[in-house]
């Protein structure tokens, strides 16, 4: 079932959105492969740690696996997993966790049948019809997580969309989250997780926007972290780190390995899909050796390349085949997963959205949890667009309204309205049907139904064009939400001192 529910600062932007509130999934989870396939991934997967092993380049991290019991080779940096101590580091984990946002209306959690949807992260370009494909700024950014809270159907703002590529690298992280946590009220995922200090910037930042102290936070998480493996099989110090610290505030962090098939990983999607569940197996030992119970949960990003050039594919039918079955995967250990809504299209374009819907649909049949690049992703992740926002959107729109539960109550089925119209008769003028003509069925955010003559007759926008007049629309009618005067000084205070921090120091 949906629940919906009210932002506590209803917007009116002249658009056919669905009230903000959480999406669950009431349809079974698809299951593409049997138990004992199950069975195969998971047992080859600890095969791999145990043989093979992963380098895990951090002395934190490689400290931790040998506190556990893990054979860690002092020269190679090569960390080794006995199959019976990663079997009993996957027990305790937590089955669900709720993100606790600026706006608690806006609380969402994460697990069971509950469908998270997150904007996109981490591209370094970003286009719009009127200016083309640029690098990004951060005007882009700033525009981007105002649309993010704009959109009801955004549960978690992702990342920024873009990176501010004329702001030193060092600090442009600090930026990023500025802007994520003063103009929206959802909660939040930071893009940059790859080294410790920004991590713990991160953490600090959620610590001050909802007004709490370590432990407070700990109770209360208010960020979704995120960190990929580099595959195959290495930890590098900056992930690695990033999920220790992740681990120790207790905030949610998904172990997400770039399983690239015939690039980063066996030219196959069965041996792509083995060698995730084992890098993502480690990661998540590493939370647990960390803190046990930390929430610690699985993240799939497998799909293959195209073998004429080399390019990442994606919203491929091997790409939805991986969700359902990282699915599965993520069940057999009791934990939510993560997946993401993909395209390789370069413009918004059909292939954008028959690649996207392939994608959305697979994390619907895969009960996937968190839907990572929800909206706004393009190009393979390289590039935020702004029309593939306003198209994404509409998709999950969609998507949550099918999901909605059918109403069979007698009111609703409407028997004395049948009754009053009989036999070649019709329902426009029924009583049934005024009460419910503004609210019956779906109102789309940018389809339009009209016939050929009217839609040509009003200069014949195509759906990319009418995306454009959209998220402008939502931009001019941005009202910031509130946010406290003093949480905000001090937010700016804390990125102030942290870049003349980095600015003096370098960390």
């Amino acid at each position: 079932m949906s629940r919906r529910r009210t932002s506590r600062s209803p917007r009116s932007t002249g658009l056919s959105q669905r009230p903000f509130g959480e999406v669950h999934n009431p349809l079974r989870p698809v299951e593409l492969i049997s138990a004992d396939q199950v069975e195969t991934i998971h047992h080859m997967s600890l095969k791999i740690l145990r043989d093979i092993g992963l380098k895990v380049e951090s002395a934190v991290a490689r400290d931790l696996f040998k506190q556990i019991g893990a054979e860690v080779d002092p020269d190679n940096h090569r960390v080794r997993l006995d199959p019976a101590l990663v079997e009993e580091m996957l027990t305790g984990l937590p089955a669900e966790f709720t993100i606790h946002a600026r706006n608690p209306e806006k609380t969402v959690t994460v697990g069971g049948n509950s469908l998270t949807f997150a904007t996109v992260c981490g591209p370094s370009f970003v286009s719009d019809l009127d200016r083309g494909r640029r690098a990004g700024t951060l005007e882009d950014v700033r525009d981007f997580v105002k649309l993010s809270a704009s959109l009801n159907i955004f549960h978690h703002e992702g990342g920024a969309g873009c990176e501010p590529l004329e702001l030193p690298p060092e600090t442009r992280h600090l930026d990023m989250m500025l802007a994520q946590v003063t103009l929206c009220d959802k909660g939040w995922q930071p893009c940059w997780m790859n080294t410790a200090a920004r991590a713990r910037d991160c953490i600090e930042m959620a610590r001050i926007a909802l007004g709490t102290d370590a432990e407070g936070l700990r109770a209360r998480p208010g960020i979704l972290g995120g960190v990929n493996t580099n595959s195959p099989l290495l930890f590098d110090d900056g992930q690695a780190e990033a999920v220790i610290e992740f681990a120790r505030a207790g905030q949610p962090v998904h172990i997400t390995p770039f399983t690239l098939a015939g690039a980063m990983a066996p030219a196959t999607i069965g041996g792509a899909l083995v060698q995730q569940n084992a890098e993502a197996l480690a990661g998540i030992v590493l939370g647990q050796a960390t803190e046990r119970g930390a929430p610690v949960f699985y993240g799939h990003f497998t799909s293959n390349v195209d073998m004429r050039t080399g390019s990442p594919a994606f919203g491929t039918p091997e790409y939805a085949k991986s969700v359902i079955v990282s699915g599965q995967m993520a069940r057999r250990y009791g934990i939510p997963v993560r997946s993401s809504n993909t395209t390789a299209s370069a413009c918004v374009d059909l292939q954008a959205a028959y690649e996207s819907d392939m994608s959305i649909g697979a994390c619907i049949q895969g009960h996937i949890n968190v839907m990572m690049h929800a909206g706004g992703w393009l190009e393979g992740g390289l590039t935020c667009s702004f029309e593939k926002l306003i198209l994404d959107a509409e998709l999950l729109q969609m998507q949550a309204a099918f999901l909605d539960p059918l109403d069979l109550s007698d009111d609703a089925v409407g028997f004395d309205a049948i009754q009053e119209v009989g036999p070649a008769g019709h329902f426009f003028g029924t009583a049934h049907t005024l009460a419910r003509y503004e609210t019956a069925f779906y109102n789309p955010i940018l389809s339009d139904w009209r016939n050929f003559e009217t839609w040509r007759d009003d200069g014949a926008k195509t759906a990319t064009q009418r995306a454009n007049a959209i998220w402008k629309k939502l931009l001019a009618e941005y009202q910031k939400p509130p946010i406290d005067p003093a949480v905000e000084e001090e937010l700016e205070a804390y990125v102030a001192r942290r870049k003349e921090e980095i600015s003096r120091t370098g960390v």
